[in-house]
């Protein structure tokens, strides 16, 4: 009775990996709006339990450490894929922004446009300024308010809060895209 309910064990294992996979593809091309982060965790509570458990049939540990060898190899697959995303250096994403840009007759590439400058220069905060306004402009987003006082205050309030919080002298700010939105990264120096 036991080996067949692990047999069975084994083939729902099996086929809610595949589902699972299928999932993250469609998340990934943008077809699924959310991860499939419930069918992981279903698929990992199977892999937990097995883990923990002593099976005896060759056959059926076999079956059982190839499939967690494959889970384990789309999971790695998967996260380095999320961490590309939440960094903004996916390609089907970059490509798919490019492809937008180019429609639309921009020629900035909306995914990764950095520029590091210094915020107590003069000619580097035109320069910051500058980049943070086409960056704007390229993404969409309404740059008629911003005049590089708003912009040289912002920075100075920023600037002055992260060189008392990190005790360092100089802080470099630059410009990152990250999912169509722009922001100021400030980074100790």
């Amino acid at each position: 009775m036991e080996t067949m309910s692990l047999d069975e064990e084994l083939k729902v294992f099996e086929v809610k990996l595949q589902h699972l996979k299928l999932d993250y593809e469609k998340y990934f091309l943008g077809t699924r709006p959310t991860e499939p982060a419930q069918a992981r965790s279903e698929v990992q509570k199977i892999v937990i339990r097995w883990s923990n458990t002593r099976i005896t049939n060759t056959a059926h540990r076999f079956k059982f450490n190839s499939l967690n060898g494959r889970y384990q190899a789309f999971k790695r697959q998967w996260d380095n894929i999320l961490r590309q995303i939440d960094a903004g250096t996916y390609k089907r994403h970059v490509f798919k922004a490019d492809l937008r840009d180019r429609e639309r007759g921009i020629g900035v590439p909306a995914a990764s446009s950095t520029a590091g400058s210094s915020a107590s220069g003069n000619a580097g905060s035109e320069s910051l300024f500058e980049t943070y306004r086409d960056a704007l402009m390229a993404t969409g987003q309404n740059a008629s308010g911003l005049t590089p006082d708003k912009l040289q205050r912002a920075i100075a309030k920023h600037e002055s809060a992260i060189k008392q919080k990190f005790g360092c002298d100089k802080v470099e700010f630059r410009v990152v895209v990250t999912d169509g939105k722009v922001k100021l990264k400030a980074a100790a120096a």
